[in-house]
C-alpha cells in the first residue's frame, strides 16, 4: 500500500501563487505516472497535470502556462507550482500515482480557494 500525503493548499487572492507538495511512502522513480487532479464543488474530478515515466508532461488547457508539475525522486515527492491563480481554480486538489503494476493511489486531497 502506498501512502500519499499532500500539503500546501489554502486561501489565496486572484493572481497569487501556491505550491502543492505530495510526499509518497515509497520511491517514485520507477512509477508509470504521477499527477495532480482537482475536483470543484458539483463537478467531476479532472486531470490538471501529469508526468509520465519518460518525463513527458501533460497539462489541462486551462492551466497551461500557469501551472508547473515537477518531481524530486530523491525525496519521493511531487509538486504543483500554481501561478496566476484564478477563482475558477478553486477546488480540492488530489495527487495521484500509477505504479509499475498499474495500481492507482490517491492522496487525501487539499483545498485550494482563490478568492479576494
Amino acid at each position: 500500500q502506498v501512502q500519499l500525503v499532500e500539503s500546501g493548499g489554502g486561501l489565496v487572492q486572484p493572481g497569487g501563487s501556491l505550491r502543492l507538495s505530495c510526499a509518497a511512502s515509497r520511491s517514485i522513480s520507477d512509477v508509470r505516472r504521477v499527477g495532480w487532479y482537482r475536483q470543484a464543488q458539483g463537478k467531476q474530478r479532472e486531470l490538471v497535470a501529469a508526468i509520465g515515466s519518460g518525463g513527458t508532461t501533460t497539462y489541462d488547457d486551462s492551466v497551461k502556462g500557469r501551472f508547473t508539475i515537477s518531481r524530486d525522486n530523491a525525496k519521493n515527492t511531487m509538486y504543483l507550482q500554481m501561478n496566476s491563480l484564478k477563482p475558477e481554480d478553486t477546488a480540492v486538489y488530489y495527487c495521484n500515482l500509477l505504479s509499475e503494476w498499474y495500481s492507482n493511489y490517491w492522496g487525501q486531497g487539499t483545498l485550494v480557494t482563490v478568492s479576494s
